[in-house]
Formats: C-alpha cells, sequence, structure tokens
C-alpha cells in the first residue's frame, strides 16, 4: 500500500515537473522569409511583452516547415495556404489542421521582356510554380485574365492536362516557387507572388506586374497549421490572436508588402487592408 502511494506521489511529480518544463519552452513558430516572417517576429515580440515566450524559426524551402513540425520540431507553421496544406495532408499522410487564418497574398503577372498582356508574342514560355496547389492557383489566375481557358469549373486541382484552350501556345514551364524570383530574366513571362520580389529587394520589378490577382477566396490565404496532438495548445491560440489584432503586425505587414495594398489582404478581416 505504502509502496502504491509512493508510486502514484512520484509519478504525479514527475508529471508536474514535464508539464512545467513544457509550459517554460518557447512556442516554435515556422515561417519563410519576407512578410510572413517579419510580421511573425512584430506578434513574438508582443506576445514575449505578454509572457509568452515564442521563437520565429525561418526556413528557406516549402517543404521542411512540415517536415519539422511533423517531427515535433515546430508547435506550429506559417506559410502554407490551404490548398497547399490539403495537398500536403493527402500525400504525406500528415496529421495536421489550420488553426487559424492569415494573410493572403496576391499574384502577379510578370515579365522582363513585354509591358502589356497582348504583347505577349506567341509561343512565349511562361513560368509557374511547379507544386500542384500553387499551379492550381496560377493555371486559375491565366485563365481569369484571358490567356488560357479550362476544362474545369472549380479551381481546386487544376493541372496543365486540363487547360482546354491556349491561344497564344504558351509553353509552360515548371519551376519551384522559391525559385521564381531568380528565374525572371530567363523565361519571357511568369506567374509569381509581388511579395517574392519586395523580398528579394526588387521593389520596381513588383510594382510593375502586367496583372494583378486578388480574390477573397480565404482557401488561397496563408493558414496557421499546427498538428492534430497540439492544436488545442492555448499558447497558439494566444499567439495568433495578438497577431491578428495586432497594429503593429498589419503595419509591418503594409511594410512588408511594399505599402501596396494590391500586393496582400488580411483575410482575417474579411476586407482588403488600407493603406
Amino acid at each position: 500500500m505504502r509502496f502504491s502511494i509512493l508510486l502514484r506521489t512520484t509519478l504525479a511529480f514527475f508529471a508536474l515537473l514535464a508539464a512545467t518544463a513544457w509550459a517554460q519552452a518557447p512556442l516554435k513558430i515556422g515561417v519563410t522569409p519576407g512578410p510572413l516572417a517579419d510580421s511573425a517576429e512584430v506578434a513574438a515580440r508582443e506576445a514575449r511583452k505578454q509572457g509568452l515566450e515564442v521563437q520565429i524559426v525561418e526556413f528557406s524551402d516549402w517543404i521542411t516547415p512540415n517536415t519539422a513540425l511533423a517531427a515535433k520540431d515546430l508547435d506550429a507553421n506559417y506559410f502554407q495556404h490551404h490548398a497547399f496544406l490539403d495537398n500536403a495532408v493527402r500525400e504525406r499522410g500528415y496529421k495536421f489542421r489550420s488553426i487559424g487564418v492569415g494573410l493572403q497574398g496576391s499574384l502577379g503577372l510578370y515579365s522582363a521582356r513585354y509591358k502589356r498582356i497582348e504583347d505577349i508574342p506567341t509561343g512565349a514560355r511562361l513560368a509557374i510554380a511547379n507544386d500542384p496547389a500553387n499551379q492550381t492557383r496560377a493555371l486559375g489566375f491565366l485563365r481569369d485574365i484571358g490567356l488560357i481557358t479550362l476544362n474545369v469549373r472549380t479551381p481546386r486541382a487544376i493541372t496543365p492536362d486540363d487547360i482546354a484552350t491556349n491561344p497564344k501556345k504558351l509553353k509552360l514551364v515548371e519551376i519551384p516557387g522559391p525559385q521564381l524570383v531568380r528565374s525572371f530574366e530567363d523565361v519571357d513571362v511568369e506567374v509569381s507572388p509581388p511579395s517574392s520580389f519586395v523580398t528579394a529587394g526588387r521593389k520596381d520589378v513588383a510594382h510593375a506586374a502586367l496583372r494583378y490577382s486578388l480574390d477573397d477566396d480565404s482557401y488561397w490565404a496563408i493558414q496557421f497549421v499546427a498538428r492534430e496532438d497540439n492544436a488545442a495548445d492555448p499558447r497558439l491560440a494566444k499567439y495568433i490572436a495578438i497577431y491578428q489584432a495586432s497594429e503593429a503586425v498589419r503595419t509591418q505587414l503594409h511594410a512588408s508588402y511594399g505599402s501596396n495594398t494590391h500586393f496582400y489582404r488580411l483575410a482575417w478581416m474579411k476586407q482588403k487592408p488600407q493603406p
């Protein structure tokens, strides 16, 4: 009997010790460089003032943030829209889910050689992201601006095979999303987020798109993503609430997006941001 009581006491002590250590460990949020990292760090500074220790971890690709989250090296990440998340879960079997909505960036049609869509010649090489989710969005954008037509109506899983007509006979070049900026001069035209050019120090290019696209479908908004086993962590809820309520975060986002409201919207506010 005494041994049983001692065992329960010991187990309770170590459980309390583990819980205390867990509570004191910094919340780790994975992001990609640019507006996401900049705004997440602003929110982290505000969280620290409120007693919540947050560490922002930057990744230079779109694969590692999910790998690190699955390995429990992160508590959450903030870099992917719902389409990208759905595809990652489907392909990798991740036990992830969205726990909050963030900003939504626009797409731009860019060219170092042509100033108008009408000037794009027949057979031009057009670069788009090679991952299924961003490829879907890019193809939907190209349809919306009249460069192609598609066989599908619902823009949730579009591939080049779904192109019905391509009047200019554009030759699609599939490139990893983070590399699109570097490939800008190597193709005739490309679909890329303006924020990528801002982050690369090329604001002049970011502001010179042939056309911008910014719909209000939050399926394309960046999500705060956690694992199913920690999605209810109150620290994550607190951090997201700080991020969404912070005027300093909004100011940083506006600056990070080149002070151009064509480049983004605050999806959690259900409206376009104001200058």
